[in-house]
């Protein structure tokens, strides 16, 4: 029976190259600068590699809020709900997008966690 896979999507887009500097640029203003130009390409991968690393993630994620909260020791508040947005790419590596990052226009996947009943 062949291996159950799930197309990824990823989208490629080159940095610019460079360095910023202290000259003056004031003649350069009629240089014309191309947009980077994005490369959408598609792997398959496996769903159990999928699922064995969405469930590594889920536990940390349970980890750092379990610790932090018994550290916390919060006397009047309760954690209830967390969420996340996560990134997948095309090796299948889930990832967590930071706070303040520059995704570029990059959609991620967002998971809400809510305390148990």
């Amino acid at each position: 029976m062949a291996e159950e896979t799930i197309r990824i999507v990823t989208d490629d887009t080159p940095q610019s190259e460079g360095a910023k500097t202290g000259q003056d640029i004031a003649q350069m203003w009629d240089v014309e600068v191309q947009p980077a130009v994005s490369a959408k390409s598609g792997t398959d991968v496996s769903v159990d590699k999928l699922e064995q690393e969405m469930a590594r993630f889920m536990q940390q994620v349970d980890g750092w809020f379990s610790h932090a909260e018994k550290i916390a020791d919060m006397k009047y508040m309760q954690l209830d709900e967390v969420e996340l947005t996560v990134e997948i790419n095309g090796e299948g590596k889930v990832s967590l997008f930071g706070a303040g990052a520059k995704v570029g226009g990059k959609k991620g996947i967002t998971l809400r966690f809510k305390r148990r009943s």
